[in-house]
């Protein structure tokens, strides 16, 4: 499939791309065979979640391969067998296994950022499990580490050392900013909900690699996230100055205003960099526009 967005400096996604509320919008119709194709020519990557729980088949990722835009990065989740059972300890059966759907992608020039989401229980005494586990790795893929325990926000050793170890490995940290989420009392059900499964941890703009990786954690009034989007935008602007090449995911507590804030973010990052093109019309709304013709 070739990529019919135009080719951005960073990529830009959400956490998923299987939503009903997208119908119209995102997605063009509601057969749900289309929607991943639909979603890469909306956005350039997506997290994906449901590795974090299971491991689709080999035959499921070749599908992802195939439907998927050309230009388009799947950044997925270790297992957490292997994150949060085994904190990467004799996991080599499950890490291999994640391997070889990453080679898939690889092989289709689809692979982003794998990301190693860490438990809020993974703290310094188990930095050297992070070595050994990075160390073990194959080069040839990217990799993004996000940690939870507070040992790695104290701004001393264990979080220079950890700094210093994604750098060294060339990881990229992944950077988390639920501060839009936690502004406020919650509002509605979803975000009493994300308020209390979402951590709250400092945030943090560090670079260790060529392609930091944020995830932003807005709230459902896209327009109330604002202010935190424009400090956002400030940092992404000088990373494309330096050459980096940003992921930059946008979260609601209501999924279905995720695409909401990324195109927000989009619109106020072009402000700061005029020669970033648009994002082009989604599929959802180029056909309400086909229809309101007539």
């Amino acid at each position: 499939m070739k990529l019919l967005m135009p080719a951005l400096p960073y990529y830009l996604g959400c956490p998923v791309w299987n939503c009903d509320a997208w119908v119209g919008t995102v997605y063009a119709g509601k057969s749900r065979s289309k929607w991943l194709a639909d979603y890469t020519q909306a956005f350039g990557t997506v997290e994906g979640n449901s590795t974090f729980y299971a491991l689709p088949t080999a035959d499921i990722v070749k599908r992802w391969a195939d439907e998927s835009a050309d230009g388009f990065r799947f950044a997925l989740k270790f297992p957490r067998t292997v994150t949060h059972d085994k904190l990467l300890v004799d996991a080599n059966a499950e890490t291999e296994a994640f391997l070889s759907l990453l080679s898939i992608l690889k092989e289709a020039d689809k692979l982003g950022p794998s990301m190693i989401q860490l438990p809020p229980y993974f703290d310094a005494t188990k930095l050297d499990n992070l070595e050994a586990f990075l160390a073990a790795l194959p080069r040839e893929f990217p990799y993004a580490v996000e940690v939870r325990h507070d040992d790695y926000f104290a701004e001393g050793g264990t979080e220079q050392a950890f700094d210093a170890m994604l750098h060294e490995y060339r990881a990229d940290r992944v950077l988390f900013d639920s501060r839009p989420l936690f502004s406020a009392p919650a509002t509605d059900e979803y975000e009493v909900e994300s308020q209390g499964r979402k951590p709250k941890v400092p945030v943090r703009f560090t670079v260790t690699n060529t392609s930091p990786m944020v995830r932003f954690i807005a709230r459902n009034d896209v327009a109330s996230v604002v202010r935190w989007m424009d400090e956002w935008t400030a940092v992404v602007a000088d990373w494309l100055a330096q050459g980096l090449t940003p992921y930059f995911f946008t979260h609601a507590p209501n999924n279905a205003v995720a695409p909401a804030v990324a195109a927000l973010f989009h619109a106020r990052l072009i402000e700061r960099v005029p020669t970033i093109p648009p994002l082009p019309a989604w599929p959802g709304q180029k056909v309400q526009r086909q229809q309101s013709l007539f």
